[in-house]
């Protein structure tokens, strides 16, 4: 209704729609409970340094028992099974607390004579100082880490610690807070959480990936949520359109309500359709394989009802870390992921960050155009030890298993050549300490144009190849993918997208070499179902696009797609985005 549009200054009564962004699915209807963790610092100056040090020592080790405790109990949580646990996750956030650099700045601090409380507070505004223009989202939640920590630490120096009051608590929550960490989240009773509205956060923060595990729907920038919402107030977080109801009309909750029925229809739906043949309706398989970052996606390979995992990123553990896992602690991670896969195949792509992806351990390498940087696998090939230390690892944990392995922005033959010949010599190593997988298969990732020149070449080299289509595209348009002036000024569904699609694939197909599709593009069922037109086999998405996107498939005629798609992208010079969802319509293809 028009109500819902209404602007307002401040807290009102009057009705209001929100927009933000999802980093969880899903739809939740709750009261809202402002989380407002900020402590206020009586006393800057300290009479006594050494007493300042021993009541941070304490409130250190209190935080500390606080964390060991919760990670304890994290495991608990009914409704998870020990895959799904949260608590890699509580694991890395309590190394964070650990990182001694952080408590050496604090101690310094109170040796200038500020208190205790002072000294956290002011390593805290000079590490959000200095991370401020950091775009890197993995970075970006490392300070949203400490920010938590620092807050849990004021506490515990003021003695003002508590958990959130359950009893005083609505039985439907709608949590509302500048940003929150997983720590913070995990206080409050998850069985009344309906809900999540921050003002900030991404999708790859540690709350939403928490979050999406506890399947709670949350939605991230939300400009001004805390100036116009009370607690007290009826919220609707309707993650799925990326907007959030402040005191909805009877005709909204009436419009969710229904939302949520459909919602839950077509999830019920999908589980049916989990153990269904991903096929088309003329009998052309299409295998759809999930995209994966931590060790709480990997179940999702099964729920789903995938056929594996396409694209396994192994960069998030380094990212989330104060220091760099050794080969042991890869190895048990690699492990853990294999025996959680259940036998499904995993691709491990190797390290990819680099540019605006750094690593908080490493120097400082700011670029100008991170993008077309320093990065990737041109960062391990110039750091080979980063590299031979991380293929030793997934050697290990690939012993009598079935291991693939894919190098990530190859631009050139020569490139891959350099990557292989050191993994053919850690896999000789490695034979001889008695390590051996049953198979070993070795792909590259085509994210860079000026490869596909080159494919011939490359396709004589290796047993698979997959398309990163985020990067791709970008670098295909010269069109930052982060910036908001051009987003969406080039489609992913232009006859120049499709002209490279149909090249790599009648190439892949002459030196029968898998050709897997990964990136946002795989699992939007409009793109998938061009993609198939195209001759695209293997898809790797998102885990909650294999529902839609297998409805899809087993919807459509792979055939009349394929005639359609080039027929039209020959004699086109724009989107063709219209004339295929003209296309879906008219032919019953479910979208």
């Amino acid at each position: 209704s028009r109500e819902e549009l209404i602007p307002t200054d401040g807290i009102a009564l009057l009705p209001l729609r929100l927009g933000g962004a999802r980093l969880a699915p899903g739809i939740g209807k709750g009261i809202a409970v402002l989380h407002e963790p900020r402590i206020v610092i009586d006393r800057m100056v300290s009479d006594d340094p050494e007493e300042e040090l021993t009541r941070l020592r304490e409130a250190m080790r209190a935080l500390q028992n606080h964390l060991d405790k919760m990670l304890e109990a994290v495991s608990d949580i009914d409704g998870l099974d020990e895959a799904d646990d949260p608590g890699d996750i509580l694991e890395a956030y309590r190394m964070i607390a650990q990182d001694t650099g952080w408590l050496n700045r604090i101690t310094e601090a109170v040796h200038t004579g500020l208190t205790a409380e002072a000294a956290v507070q002011k390593v805290h505004d000079d590490t959000r100082a200095r991370m401020a223009q950091v775009t890197d989202p993995y970075l970006r939640e490392r300070l949203h880490d400490l920010e938590d920590l620092a807050n849990r630490l004021l506490q515990h120096l003021s003695g003002q610690y508590q958990s959130p009051a359950f009893g005083d608590l609505p039985d439907e929550i709608i949590l509302v807070a500048r940003n929150i960490g997983p720590a913070e989240l995990l206080d409050y009773d998850h069985t009344r959480l309906r809900g999540l509205a921050l003002e900030e956060g991404s999708h790859t923060s540690h709350v939403a990936i928490v979050a999406r595990a506890l399947d709670i729907p949350v939605l991230g920038g939300v400009k001004g949520v805390l100036d116009k919402v009370e607690g007290g107030d009826p919220l609707i977080v309707d993650a799925d359109n990326a907007q959030l109801f402040v005191r909805p009309s009877e005709d909204v909750r009436a419009v969710i309500d229904g939302a949520l029925k459909a919602r839950a229809q077509r999830k019920a739906l999908y589980a049916q359709m989990r153990d269904m043949p991903s096929c088309t309706t003329d009998g052309v398989d299409v295998s759809l394989n999930i995209n994966a970052g931590l060790l709480i996606d990997v179940p999702h390979v099964i729920e789903s009802g995938a056929d594996g995992i396409g694209l396994y990123r192994t960069e998030i553990p380094f990212m989330v870390r104060s220091a760099m896992p050794d080969i042991t602690d890869q190895t048990k991670l690699y492990n853990r992921i294999f025996e959680q896969a259940e036998g499904r195949p995993i691709v491990f792509r190797t390290l990819d960050v680099g540019g605006d992806k750094l690593l908080p351990y490493w120097e400082d390498m700011t670029e100008e155009n991170p993008a077309m940087g320093w990065r990737s696998i041109r960062i391990t090939l110039d750091r080979p030890a980063v590299l031979v230390h991380q293929l030793r690892a997934l050697i290990r944990a690939g012993h009598d298993r079935d291991l693939y392995i894919m190098f990530p922005m190859i631009a050139e033959v020569a490139e891959f050549d350099q990557a292989k010949a050191l993994l053919d010599d850690q896999l000789r190593r490695e034979a001889e300490r008695g390590f051996v997988p049953r198979k070993v298969e070795v792909g590259a990732m085509l994210e860079v144009p000026a490869l596909i020149w080159q494919a011939p070449a490359l396709l004589k080299r290796v047993d698979f190849l997959s398309v990163g289509t985020n990067d791709l595209l970008q670098f295909m348009f010269a069109a930052d993918r982060g910036n908001p002036r051009i987003e969406g000024r080039y489609d992913t569904l232009s006859p120049s997208v499709f002209a490279f699609m149909r090249q790599l694939v009648t190439l892949c197909d002459e030196k029968d070499v898998r050709l897997t599709i990964c990136g946002e593009m795989a699992g939007r069922p409009l793109e998938a179902m061009a993609l198939i037109g195209l001759g695209i086999k293997r898809l790797s998405m998102a885990p909650a696009s294999i529902g839609p996107v297998k409805e899809m498939v087993r919807s459509m005629c792979k055939y009349e797609v394929e005639r359609y798609v080039l027929t039209i992208m020959n004699n086109s010079t724009r989107s063709l985005r219209s004339r295929l969802k003209a296309f879906a319509i008219d032919h019953g293809v479910k979208l």
